[in-house]
């Protein structure tokens, strides 16, 4: 008999090949023999979210267009339909597995469970006719919930039947960490005690934790992450202090809310029995009631990343209507020393919010956004970027300044960050011509993706940008004036550190066109030299005569 390996051998080679997300040899290994099985099983459920057959995992495969091109519509259409079925064959497995109708207790082995993602097979017009009748087939029969009407009229709920598939999985998920869905309150309130290790949780509706918190307190005792879609209720922002005080103090460590809610002062005060741990603060879309209560969340000081976006689309002028709040609001900034990503989106004055913060020589920041702002008032914050050579990423957005000193002060700013890996200009960089993009070229090596605007842009850049070693992605949103040749010089001088460049150049002068052959010829050298892709644009819906009458 031929010597095996340990087990726990076995274990840790597909542990590694589970941080590879290397499904093939994983699939492989669970079909070569029993004592193999299952390790390779136990990584392959765990893992299960991102498999290539959902949509989570298919949306990471991407297709060349030659390939694209090959594929007939009726070949597409039948590998769509091929790939819902092995998708709901996955779904229907993890199911039956929870029933004990399995060989292996494939449930037994997830750590993360997506209900989102089987709602939205329930919803996939693939998911009828034969799909559908085999997946409810036999022990599932009986789990199709309908909509309520008429019976003619009637239709899978796909939302009250997730959750109700939900209901069975957890029921034999003891090591799950993660869970996320369209998850319903009563739903919730069932499953979190079956799920003593988790940690995160994302669910749609604020309303879900609605009695959570006291559940959560007394058996997930790693609960740290939570994320929501949203929360409109008029009682939401008491229901929500409810729940971040019923959970254990100090035990939130993670907290986004995409969309639009309610919450406001009250969950804000509420966020202080978390002001230790607390260290990811999100909120996507900030009502006008709790902008000017943004003044509540001074106590958490121990931040390390913090989005917060308005969503009044800067209405509330808090340095002029409420200096009060606006200075607290700046002090609080000020103290969070451990701060290293902040984005501010469409708040009004957000400029303001952050140049005293980005004076602050304790503060480091690796990643910079702002949203909706203007240059020509913008000029004290310009300068004070200079004094975080720390950053890597940087995104501005805002009004451009075609007469003022604004581009100047901010290119001689973004010269001295040499740290920059990440350069995302949009609209502030309307007015850069070849001379600033060199400039910028020449000084910031590090570059990996750059976005960037400017105005009656040429060949001239492209010796420069050629220098950047590590440049994967280049969107050229600047009225440009490229010709064939000089697009060609550049990629034939890029290096192994470029591989798989994305050039897009999206607003060409229409006198500059590349002719179909000149495109192709493009694509194919930057494909053949750095594995790279090319996009061209032309800009549309302006004069030429007049596209240069401001030089």
């Amino acid at each position: 008999m031929p010597p095996s390996l340990p087990d726990d051998i076995l274990y840790m080679i597909c542990t590694q090949l589970w941080h590879q997300r290397d499904f093939d040899t994983l699939y492989h290994s669970a079909l070569a023999g029993k004592q193999l099985a299952v390790p390779a099983l136990t990584s392959i459920y765990r893992m299960h979210d991102v498999a290539p057959v959902t949509n989570r995992g298919s949306s990471e495969v991407d297709m060349s267009a030659q390939g694209r091109a090959k594929v007939t519509a009726k070949a597409r259409m039948d590998q769509e339909e091929f790939m819902t079925m092995r998708w709901a064959q996955l779904w229907r497995t993890i199911i039956l597995s929870a029933l004990g109708k399995t060989i292996f207790p494939y449930a037994h082995y997830i750590r993360t469970l997506n209900l989102e993602d089987l709602e939205e097979l329930l919803q996939d017009p693939k998911f009828k006719n034969q799909v559908s009748r085999t997946f409810f087939d036999g022990e599932l029969a009986t789990h199709k919930i309908q909509t309520s009407g008429p019976k003619k009229n009637q239709s899978l709920d796909p939302g009250r039947t997730s959750n109700a598939l939900g209901d069975i999985i957890t029921a034999s998920t003891p090591m799950l960490e993660e869970l996320s869905g369209k998850i319903e309150n009563d739903s919730l309130l069932r499953w979190i005690p079956r799920a003593p290790r988790l940690r995160l949780l994302n669910v749609w509706y604020g309303g879900a934790l609605v009695g959570a918190g006291p559940l959560l307190r007394q058996h997930c005792h790693e609960f740290k992450t939570l994320s929501l879609w949203g929360w409109t209720h008029d009682d939401a922002d008491q229901k929500f202090a409810d729940f971040l005080n019923e959970i254990s103090p100090q035990m939130l460590v993670s907290l986004e809310i995409f969309s639009y809610s309610r919450i406001g002062t009250e969950s804000f005060l509420a966020m202080s029995c978390h002001r230790e741990s607390l260290r990811e603060l999100k909120f996507g879309s900030i009502n006008a009631s709790a902008m000017q209560s943004l003044n509540m969340l001074a106590g958490c000081t121990n931040l390390t990343t913090l989005l917060l976006t308005d969503a009044t689309n800067r209405s509330v002028d808090l340095k002029n209507a409420h200096n009060d709040v606006f200075l607290e609001v700046v002090a609080w900034l000020t103290s969070c020393k451990r701060l290293r990503s902040i984005t501010l989106r469409n708040l009004r004055g957000g400029q303001d919010f952050l140049t005293p913060m980005l004076l602050e020589n304790d503060i480091r920041l690796q990643s910079l956004e702002l949203k909706g702002y203007a240059m020509a008032d913008a000029r004290d914050f310009h300068q004070a970027l200079a004094n975080q050579p720390s950053l890597q990423e940087l995104q501005l957005q805002g009004d451009s300044d075609e007469v003022g000193d604004g581009v100047a002060t901010l290119v001689e700013s973004l010269s001295q960050l040499v740290n920059l890996t990440d350069l995302h200009l949009q609209d502030v960089s309307d007015y850069f011509t070849d001379e600033v993009i060199g400039r910028l070229a020449r000084s910031l090596p590090k570059l990996e993706e750059w976005w960037t605007g400017g105005w009656a842009v040429t060949d001239a850049i492209w010796q420069d940008i050629a220098t950047l070693k590590s440049l994967r992605r280049l969107d050229m949103a600047a009225i440009s004036r490229f010709t064939a040749n000089g697009i060609l010089d550049f990629i034939l001088d890029l290096g192994l550190g470029n591989k798989g460049l994305v050039l897009a150049i999206m607003m060409a002068d229409v006198d500059c066109d590349l002719t179909e052959k000149e495109q192709t010829t493009i694509k194919e050298t930057i494909a053949a030299k750095v594995d790279g892709r090319f996009e061209f644009q032309l800009l549309r819906g302006m004069d030429p005569s007049t596209l240069y009458d401001k030089q």
